[in-house]
């Protein structure tokens, strides 16, 4: 008897190696890469969608372009057509996902998962179509569990399988405590894929446990196993530590135009195959041809790097904006010009001040420490003049131009 993959017509099996490259594009792992062809397939026979799952903790709502890397995974699903479920852990954020936590997490309360939601769709809608997302919350599952329900839950699963966490076993290793509820949530997390049934869970590979547990619930549930599709964490601007806000290596995707193509031209130069891959729309055979062209020398790491820029802001801003934020940089930096719009922040102090409280009062830097370290590594500019005496006293006047490091402009307002 043939197996489904030998019953395909032959533009059948073309469509299920055309779907299959592009959701292995920039993907760490597929687990298993042969069940995912299967469930493409059968889903191309049937013409019934799959059912992709991400879910979220919404526990830091602002996010960033390394947030995004699973957003465009989904994206590419949805664009094929499949079903994406959205899951918002209001029953799960309570207890806080221990993973890489060398202490237990914060619980969140009810009003902060509602409020980071809300703020989740908001920015995830410049990725994905949320018209067409199905959204959950495990609270309307999870909280009707009785206790006998949790004890049989947790009855399928072993404590030697819980603890070949690397975050539990490195807690236990330095005598840091781990309180048993912390158990619970890849549990959880792995009984909201038997609940939906979901074909497909996307994470990134600090999920590895808790997505592959999705695959052992349903297992043990007598459910179709989903693939664990886990993606890369992107390196941040300093090409080292994994992006975060914490880190200050971001990208946000709510930040100015100006403010991300600037940005964006700090990425390393071997970074930017992997950030096309994985935070842009580029096709696998655009950026093989990017790749191609840059080992050859066809293509210059600036002008690949100013391509990287422009498609990041046109994807959060529009085309208008992206065309304003390149003119900006070559203007500016390549060009070593002021640039023609610069915003203006009215005035109201002394006539004369010192220029570390002008910075610190204007609120262009945070504090007059670091206004100091500012000066001291020659980072500011009056009127294109660059201050070397932190203890300058400055004349303030209409129109006058500040300018802190290469990327931030202000025109004072009296």
């Amino acid at each position: 008897m043939k197996t489904l993959m030998e019953q395909l017509t032959k533009d059948q099996l073309a469509e299920v190696q055309r779907q299959i490259a592009i959701y292995s594009q920039g993907v760490h792992d597929i687990i298993p890469v042969e069940e995912l062809e299967l469930k493409v397939a059968k889903s191309i026979v049937e013409n019934t969608p799959l059912k992709i799952k991400l879910g979220l903790d919404p526990s830091a709502p602002d996010v960033h372009l390394g947030h995004t890397v699973v957003l465009n995974k989904m994206r590419q699903f949805q664009e094929n057509g499949h079903i994406i479920q959205l899951i918002i852990g209001d029953f799960t954020g309570k207890i806080g996902d221990p993973t890489g936590k060398s202490v237990a997490r914060k619980q969140l309360t009810d009003e902060e998962v509602k409020h980071n939601a809300k703020t989740y769709f908001e920015q995830f809608a410049k990725v994905i179509d949320m018209e067409k997302v199905e959204l959950h919350y495990n609270s309307k599952w999870l909280s009707e569990l009785k206790f006998e329900d949790v004890i049989q839950l947790a009855g399928k699963i072993t404590v030697a399988r819980l603890m070949e966490r690397d975050d539990f076993e490195e807690r236990i290793a330095f005598g840091k405590p781990i309180s048993l509820h912390e158990f619970f949530y890849p549990l959880m997390q792995g009984y909201d894929s038997v609940v939906l049934e979901s074909d497909v869970e996307l994470g990134g590979t600090d999920q590895h446990f808790n997505v592959l547990m999705g695959r052992h619930f349903q297992e043990k549930f007598r459910k179709e196993k989903q693939v664990a599709l886990l993606m890369p964490l992107l390196e941040g601007l300093d090409g080292v530590e994994k992006m975060s806000k914490s880190k200050n290596n971001y990208i946000g995707i709510d930040e100015s135009p100006q403010e991300m193509y600037g940005k964006s031209m700090s990425i390393p130069d071997e970074l930017m195959i992997k950030y096309f891959e994985l935070i842009t729309d580029f096709t696998p055979d655009q950026i093989k041809t990017i790749k191609d062209d840059l080992e050859t020398g066809v293509l210059h790491p600036r002008d690949a790097k100013m391509l990287l820029g422009k498609t990041i802001v046109k994807i959060y801003h529009g085309t208008e904006a992206a065309e304003k934020a390149e003119q900006h940089f070559i203007t500016v930096f390549q060009q070593g010009s002021m640039p023609e719009e610069i915003p203006a922040i009215e005035w109201k102090g002394e006539t004369v001040t010192s220029v570390i409280n002008l910075l610190v009062d204007l609120q262009l830097l945070k504090s007059k420490s670091e206004a100091r370290r500012m000066i001291e590594n020659r980072g500011i500019k009056i009127n294109g003049n660059k201050v070397e005496d932190s203890q300058f006293q400055i004349n303030v006047t209409d129109g006058l131009i500040i300018q802190v490091g290469k990327r931030k402009f202000a025109k004072i307002r009296i």
